[in-house]
């Protein structure tokens, strides 16, 4: 009889590393979170969501993680300055996750401005305000940063005309960083999810007198992917598996760029 195989155990990647996740009540940036901890990371779990932090963080003391739930809008200057100097308080920060994001479907002809400035705010110049808080920590001993982009910044979709310009803008943002930093031991990648079963799927729900036709190019066959899967490819990026890698944009979409 052949010897019962043992499961390996996960690795630690991330022993003594502090991380900040911003998006981090539900969804990719929960699972993020949970992966960093159970590769040894400390993880401060940002987000404007109280009730779902308390659960993430939770799950992390399950774990027997060290993490800490900050409340924090990612639109706004002051509150992510706030966070991250929050973050802090359990160490070095070595690597950022910018997950936070908010999305849907608007006839552009109809949609509201300020919708737009939302959409814009939260999802680009929040990437940059973490982003910019984080920096001088991780130029202070190197580190890696990976932000959420979306296969909407990768080719075009219709109705959804501001979170392609948010997410487009969020590629670009991640090149010019990685370029800019490459030489001060600081990595920036990015990750273009298709569609990914989480509570932002809610928001996208097709306007009234859309053409179906439209979702052939926004849906894989594959169907849609987990969280974790998502947040696999996060911590990969990461981590110094991925030592050589700065500028890069990986779709994990079931095909729909291939």
């Amino acid at each position: 009889m052949s010897a019962e195989r043992i499961p390996a155990p996960p690795p630690r990647r991330f022993e003594g590393k502090v991380a900040v996740v911003t998006g981090a009540a539900s969804g990719i940036g929960r699972a993020t979170a949970i992966q960093l901890a159970t590769e040894g990371g400390s993880v401060a779990c940002l987000d404007i969501t109280e009730t779902g932090l308390d659960e993430t963080t939770e799950a992390l003391a399950t774990l027997g993680a060290n993490g800490i739930a900050i409340e924090c809008d990612v639109s706004d200057d002051t509150s992510v300055r706030d966070a991250v100097e929050q973050a802090a308080s359990l160490g070095r920060i070595a690597v950022v996750a910018n997950v936070a994001g908010i999305g849907g479907f608007h006839h552009s002809h109809e949609m509201p401005v300020e919708r737009w400035t939302r959409m814009i705010a939260v999802n680009l110049t929040g990437t940059y305000l973490v982003t910019r808080a984080a920096l001088p920590a991780l130029l202070d001993g190197g580190g890696s940063i990976v932000n959420v982009a979306s296969t909407a910044g990768l080719i075009g979709s219709a109705y959804s005309a501001a979170y392609c310009a948010s997410k487009g803008g969020v590629v670009m943002l991640t090149k010019a960083l990685a370029l800019e930093y490459a030489d001060r031991g600081v990595r920036v990648n990015a990750v273009a999810p298709g569609g990914v079963q989480t509570p932002l799927l809610a928001d996208f729900s097709l306007p009234e007198g859309a053409d179906h036709r439209h979702l052939n190019r926004i849906v894989s066959r594959m169907g849609f992917c987990r969280p974790e899967q998502i947040a696999t490819a996060i911590t990969f990026l990461a981590s110094d598996d991925s030592g050589y890698t700065t500028g890069a944009v990986l779709p994990i979409d079931g095909g729909i760029t291939a």
